[in-house]
């Protein structure tokens, strides 16, 4: 099959189970600012978050009815419509960025984050840890929140590796038994 002049990925699924896929997707994007997914499905979710969040620049009644009808979730719609088009009011386009995290190690497909560009990952670390932040303390908190996000980073970081070792040792076992 030519992938000349394709418009969108299909991802080996049928019309609706795609639209699904895409809907379910973007309506988690909204909710929690991140999502973790494959590169190719990040990159053709970005499309429509995209014109999500500029459609919803326009709070009208008939831009609400016409995210409703592609988007079924009444919380999404409000959080697009009264918080996410609201920050983004004076940027004209760019919305959402794509962070490539490294290989799944199942299948070794390639992932990636999908966040809005003014996404902190700082507040959502404190949120985990239960720290507040008061005026004086604040500088020193948020470079600790950076500090313990990069130790995480490099946990998370040493795990993935283990596991891809792991599968590399299982893959090279499999190949000689095999090959016996």
């Amino acid at each position: 099959m030519s992938s000349h002049r394709r418009r969108i990925k299909h991802f080996s699924r049928a019309s609706g189970p795609r639209k699904a896929l895409i809907r379910g997707l973007v309506i988690s994007l909204i909710e929690h600012g991140r999502i973790k997914t494959t590169v190719e499905k990040a990159k053709e979710i970005r499309r429509h978050a995209e014109k999500v969040v500029t459609l919803g620049k326009d709070a009208g009644t008939a831009t609400r009815r016409l995210l409703l009808s592609r988007y079924p979730n009444p919380k999404a719609i409000d959080a697009i419509i009264n918080d996410i088009s609201p920050r983004f009011k004076a940027r004209p386009g760019g919305y959402t960025r794509i962070i490539k995290i490294g290989r799944r190690p199942g299948d070794t497909a390639e992932m990636a984050f999908l966040e809005f560009v003014d996404y902190d990952f700082s507040s959502k670390v404190e949120k985990t840890t239960g720290k507040s932040s008061d005026k004086k303390g604040e500088k020193k908190e948020d470079k600790a929140a950076k500090k313990e996000a990069a130790v995480l980073r490099r946990a998370k970081m040493r795990v993935v590796a283990a596991k891809k070792k792991s599968v590399k040792k299982m893959q090279k076992t499999s190949r000689v038994e095999s090959r016996a």
